[in-house]
């Protein structure tokens, strides 16, 4: 339909007609910063042909066309800006979360580490206390083992002076018995005892 409008010849009137305007830029300019309105061309002044057949310009689509033009580059512009955000917003939570991550596994590592020497230093703290306990048990064993040892050395000694006091008992008797069979001239009855 633009396109129609843009065809269509009118017939100038006498009256100069004003020169044509583009439609509504304060409003553009507001909502769309990033886009500049480029000022329309200067008007060439034309013979005073009252009858003269003008062609209407164009001029104010080319400016929408531009401006749609400028309207689709910013909203690719601000699509690849938004997408640029979001993909360096996603790479800052993807770091922080590896950060988190790496410090959590890290903070684990060192608890684990922690309660590792704990438990060695208490582990190795119990086996010194049961060494020393066996060390004195074993201490406390070869005392009484040597306590056996020094008994039964003194009980065989004193079997052994058993046994010698009865040797010299009955080399005594049988020396007395032999002193007696002399004096008498008697002989013994029994030949070795074991018969």
């Amino acid at each position: 339909m633009a396109e129609e409008e843009a065809k269509k010849v009118e017939p100038e009137s006498c009256v100069e007609a004003p020169p044509p305007v583009a439609a509504e830029p304060p409003k553009e300019v507001a909502e769309e910063k990033a886009l500049v309105v480029p000022p329309p061309p200067p008007v060439e002044e034309k013979a005073d042909d009252c009858k003269a057949l003008a062609i209407v310009e164009k001029e104010p689509e080319a400016v929408e066309e531009k401006k749609l033009e400028g309207s689709i580059n910013r909203d690719a512009v601000l699509s690849r800006v938004a997408t640029e955000k979001r993909m360096s917003l996603i790479k800052a939570w993807e770091e922080s979360e590896k950060s988190k991550a790496e410090n959590k596994a890290q903070k684990k590592v060192s608890a684990i580490g922690a309660w590792e020497n704990s438990r060695k230093a208490t582990l190795e703290a119990e086996l010194k206390k049961i060494e020393e306990q066996l060390e004195i048990k074993k201490a406390q064993y070869i005392e009484k083992l040597k306590n056996k040892v020094a008994y039964v050395h003194k009980a065989a000694e004193e079997k052994r002076a058993n046994v010698e006091a009865q040797r010299g008992e009955e080399l005594l008797k049988a020396e007395e018995v032999a002193a007696k069979y002399r004096a008498t001239g008697t002989g013994p009855k029994k030949l070795l005892g074991c018969f």
